[in-house]
């Protein structure tokens, strides 16, 4: 059995600190947006079961998302792919997770909430943002970026569905964009989508 990973921050102090939570989907498929969720629990907020979006079943992140979008505050926000090729994967994940965060401190700041925010975000490197950490394997470290992960997943999957309904020929359904054989078999017999694929990355650059 694994060593367990005990979050970094007690869940007292989520009772004190309005604690961002924020994660990204999309980094590394060939076509659509990168997604990035920001999400606030609740006081004393728990979910059982609820950790890294990946490491769940589809179906176990349908219910999470269910959960999470009817009893947390939350925000969704993304960077399409003109931006992505126009700023770098990078540069994008970090604007989509900016706007993100800006979004729901709007949203509280309008709900008279407390403006005073404390954001956690996966990974090692924070958006340009206030009173920020990074934290390695924080979607499997600390809850509400676990749910933060779920959100941004859950979101993009749904896009790559609504892509697949447009351009059922590319197999959006079941690859979600990543570059399997199965999509770049599409990519050679069809080509690019103008607007969709990111032309920077490396199996679209030939075309």
């Amino acid at each position: 059995m694994g060593a367990t990973i005990e979050p970094i921050l007690d869940l007292k102090v989520y009772r004190v600190l309005n604690i961002i939570g924020v994660d990204e989907a999309g980094r590394g498929p060939l076509v659509g947006n990168v997604v990035a969720a920001a999400v606030i629990f609740p006081a004393n907020y728990y979910i059982e079961g609820l950790t890294d979006s990946k490491k769940l079943t589809e179906k176990k992140r349908e219910d999470f998302y269910s959960k999470i979008t009817q009893q947390c505050f939350w925000s969704v926000a993304e960077a399409s792919s003109v931006e992505i090729d126009e700023v770098n994967i990078l540069q994008a994940t970090m604007l989509a997770m900016t706007r993100a965060i800006n979004n729901l401190q709007l949203q509280l700041i309008s709900q008279n909430q407390d403006e005073t925010f404390k954001v956690l975000v996966d990974g090692n490197r924070c958006p340009d943002v206030d009173n920020c950490r990074a934290i390695v394997k924080g979607d499997l470290i600390e809850p509400v970026i676990s749910a933060a992960s779920v959100i941004a997943k859950v979101t993009r999957d749904r896009q790559m569905k609504e892509l697949d309904v447009r351009f059922p020929e590319y197999g959006f359904k079941n690859h979600k964009g990543y570059g399997t054989k199965e999509h770049l078999a599409a990519l050679s017999k069809y080509g690019p989508i103008v607007g969709q694929h990111r032309y920077t990355f490396a199996p679209i650059k030939i075309f």
